[in-house]
């Protein structure tokens, strides 16, 4: 196209890209059922290669309907601040956590915050926890010079 502006991004060193994960709060978590796609910004924990997600579910959940229909997940992070930018993917299955009395309530608030809910009734709202394994990393970031 013509009169497009295009900046050049290039690959980010994995301490970095561990880093950008460490230091993660929230993300945007994608799944699909086969032609359709869900995306649903989320809470995120990483440890050791793995992303943990505190999902929320009233009985009528359409992203645990998709995170059931999905075999390969996306979880993107970002950022652009003053020309620069950063981002970095991870892809990989998501399922429930195998263990979830091995997290105690107290860590996984302080890990998470409050838990969103939408027009759910609270009472009627049940809170599990997921883990994406982390298959592929990629982060890019608009080169530092100077």
């Amino acid at each position: 196209m013509e009169h497009v502006e295009y900046v050049y991004t290039v690959g980010m060193a994995e301490p970095e890209v561990e880093r950008h994960l460490r230091e993660a709060e929230t993300g945007v978590l994608s799944l699909a059922d086969g032609g359709r796609a869900y995306a649903v910004p989320v809470h995120v924990h990483y440890h050791e290669g793995t992303l943990l997600f505190r999902l929320t579910d009233d009985g009528d959940s359409e992203k645990l309907a998709f995170l059931d229909a999905t075999t390969e997940a996306c979880f993107v992070l970002y950022g652009a601040t003053n020309g620069e930018s950063w981002s970095v993917v991870v892809r990989g299955p998501v399922a429930p956590v195998e263990d979830p009395e091995r997290y105690d309530a107290a860590a996984i608030n302080e890990r998470f915050g409050p838990a969103r809910v939408f027009d759910e009734d609270v009472g009627d709202t049940e809170v599990g926890l997921f883990e994406l394994r982390a298959e592929s990393v990629t982060g890019r970031q608009t080169p530092r010079f100077g």
